[in-house]
């Protein structure tokens, strides 16, 4: 048996044969109530059993917050580092080779006839010298921080070879004994901190 036809969307509604099935999903107004919702404690009836009670203290998942350092306003970045004290080392060592070199030379002209054995010692830390020293200028240069170490080393040799021409008693020009403060200068340098920072390799 066919249902009138709606008059609005002249939709054809037919009528089930054995009825319409009961629908399952639509709770009943005297079915029990769920257990999902909370139920009101009859004791207290402004509390229930399932809502958690808040508590004042915090709990152990939830960290306090951390304290940082904020930047101070107007505070200035820290410089970058440079390479002046490198080259200030670098040109002391090269100033400082020529008048060991200058020394050792008229040493050895001027005791060669009289003491072969302290010349053999004067040329041999000469040599050490201007080794470590050209060696540690062009390593420097480079950015690499074992040119550092090695114009350092060039330094204390070239102060030992000094220290032994005044032990020996050696007469030399007054302006000799103001030439080991040349590679003392290249030592200070090389090992100062900025160079150490601009050197990273």
């Amino acid at each position: 048996m066919a249902a009138p036809d709606d008059a609005k969307t002249g939709i054809i509604r037919r009528v089930p044969a054995a009825g319409a099935p009961p629908t399952t999903n639509i709770p009943r107004a005297d079915a029990p109530a769920t257990t999902n919702i909370p139920q009101a404690n009859p004791a207290d009836p402004a509390a229930t059993t399932n809502i958690p009670i808040a508590e004042d203290n915090f709990t152990g998942l939830i960290e306090a917050p951390r304290s940082f350092d904020a930047p101070t306003p107007g505070a200035k970045a820290p410089a970058e580092p440079t390479s002046k004290t490198a080259v200030a080392a670098c040109v002391m060592a090269m100033v400082s080779g020529w008048g060991t070199s200058v020394v050792a030379t008229d040493l050895i002209t001027g005791w060669w006839d009289t003491d072969r054995l302290f010349c053999a010692a004067v040329g041999f830390l000469a040599l050490v010298f201007a080794a470590s020293t050209i060696t540690g200028v062009v390593v420097l240069l480079q950015g690499r921080r074992l040119g550092a170490y090695l114009v350092a080393a060039g330094a204390v040799v070239a102060v030992l070879a000094f220290g032994g021409v005044f032990i020996a008693g050696a007469k030399i020009p007054w302006f000799v004994y103001a030439i080991p403060v040349l590679p003392i200068a290249s030592g200070v340098l090389a090992l100062h901190p900025a160079t150490r920072r601009w050197a990273v390799n």
